[in-house]
């Protein structure tokens, strides 16, 4: 079996998430109790009792997701289960790479601290929104954000599936878009509950931040390659993984491509390694005929260790 591991993004957390691991596993206490200290509140806490308006601020929901997708993956590769390649949605890239070695647990939460401390304060900076759009391909949906620029930028920022696409962008211009979408036949438009138009050029001041601090941390060569958001290809090259790192922030997430060209280098099974299903739903969107599990608490870890 080849497997391929695929970390989730914002939008997967729940309160209550990482408790049984902290409480069954040395790694996990030992990790919350690293990512206390490195966020400088009690993240564990936030995580396992909310409460819930809080832990959704992109400030805190970006390193408490972090945090137990890699205590997940750390048992999954302790008990034998490793990974051909991976992928991570956004900020589970990150996740993706500190999985496969490239940066320490310790500089990794340092990075998506930042990461969603800055993307707070871009979105603060500059206020946006994003915006599912299902229903319609993205060759129109590019169309009608052109079509919209003359009422601020908005620009597809989520290539989900086939069928969901997000935009992001400047508030007026996103409604515009969301009003065309509905007129050109899309089945729904969802205006999502973010705090800035993530992966768009209002997240520019973000990415100066990250670019600064990227160039200061130390990267190793990654245990496995990492197929990145920005590209759709897999690589082990430490400045090709810092580039796209830079350019995630303001560039979409090509997940449709990221997940066929997983399977074309013969992924036959694909692990959500996290909080939630939403990757196991886009899975099921893109191709019916992959398979995809979920890894999201200290049971299924047992039990895959004993299969």
């Amino acid at each position: 079996m080849s497997l391929g591991f695929l970390f989730p993004g914002q939008g997967s957390q729940r309160v209550g998430m990482g408790r049984d691991l902290y409480e069954n596993s040395e790694i996990g206490r030992r990790f919350y109790e690293a990512a206390n200290e490195i966020m400088g509140i009690n993240l564990a806490r936030l995580s396992f009792e909310g409460p819930s308006e809080e832990l959704k601020r992109t400030e805190y929901t970006q390193p408490s997701i972090f945090v137990v997708s890699i205590i997940l993956s750390e048992m999954l590769m302790d008990s034998g289960t490793y990974p051909v390649l991976a992928a991570g949605h956004s900020l589970g890239e990150y996740t993706a790479l500190t999985a496969a070695g490239v940066f320490s647990f310790e500089d990794g939460l340092t990075l998506v601290k930042l990461r969603g401390e800055s993307m707070q304060k871009a979105g603060e900076e500059n206020q946006g929104t994003m915006a599912a759009i299902l229903g319609l391909d993205s060759k129109m949906l590019e169309e009608i954000c052109e079509e919209c620029s003359n009422f601020g930028i908005v620009t597809p920022a989520n290539f989900n599936s086939q069928i969901q696409i997000v935009i992001s962008g400047e508030i007026d211009a996103v409604k515009k878009a969301m009003e065309l979408a509905k007129e050109r036949g899309a089945r729904k438009t969802i205006a999502l509950n973010v705090s800035g138009a993530f992966h768009s050029s209002l997240m520019t001041s973000a990415k100066e931040r990250i670019k600064e601090t990227l160039n200061t941390i130390q990267m190793n060569e990654p245990k496995f390659p990492v197929v990145m958001n920005v590209t759709a290809e897999e690589t082990t090259d430490l400045e090709i993984i810092r580039k796209n790192l830079i350019d995630q922030m303001d560039n979409p997430v090509r997940w449709i491509e990221i997940i066929k060209i997983m399977k074309q280098a013969g992924i036959s099974h694909f692990m959500e390694v996290g909080p939630g299903r939403v990757l196991q739903g886009l899975n099921k969107r893109i191709d019916q005929s992959l398979v995809t599990e979920g890894i999201s608490s200290f049971n299924q870890i047992f039990e895959v260790a004993h299969t």
